[in-house]
Formats: C-alpha cells, sequence, structure tokens
C-alpha cells in the first residue's frame, strides 16, 4: 500500500513539474508591426522561419514575408 501512495505521489509531481515546464515557455514571436496583408485576405495560419515570416492565407495563399515585414513572395494555390 505505502509504494502504490509513493508511485502516485510520484505522478502527481511529475505531472506537477511538465505542466510547470510547459506553461513557463517564452511566447511566440510577435509579428513585425509593419506586416501587412494584402487586401481581402485573412490569415489561417503563421509559421515563423529562420528568415522568413510565412501567412497561409483563408484562399489558401502563402505569403512569405522578410524580415522586415515586406512582401517577397506569393505562392497561389494549385
Amino acid at each position: 500500500m505505502t509504494l502504490l501512495a509513493g508511485t502516485m505521489a510520484l505522478g502527481v509531481i511529475a505531472i506537477a513539474a511538465i505542466l510547470w515546464l510547459r506553461l513557463s515557455e517564452p511566447p511566440l514571436p510577435a509579428l513585425p508591426a509593419n506586416l501587412a496583408l494584402p487586401a481581402g485576405t485573412a490569415p489561417a495560419a503563421v509559421t515563423f522561419a529562420r528568415d522568413w515570416t510565412v501567412v497561409v492565407t483563408d484562399g489558401g495563399e502563402i505569403l512569405l514575408f522578410a524580415r522586415d515585414g515586406s512582401l517577397a513572395r506569393r505562392v497561389p494555390p494549385e
């Protein structure tokens, strides 16, 4: 019985530690203030790459923005 209680206590401590570690992670990087989507588009997903900010619009278009926030490339949906 003592072994079972000890195992349960270790499990609760492990869950609390995992939650603490996951919730204390730094927030995602902020979008550049000068990042402007083309008219008529809305973001569906945003990904931060090393040199790019990639935005997938609700229409399926992929927009690649440079680090300074300028639109570098548009990839139309197939």
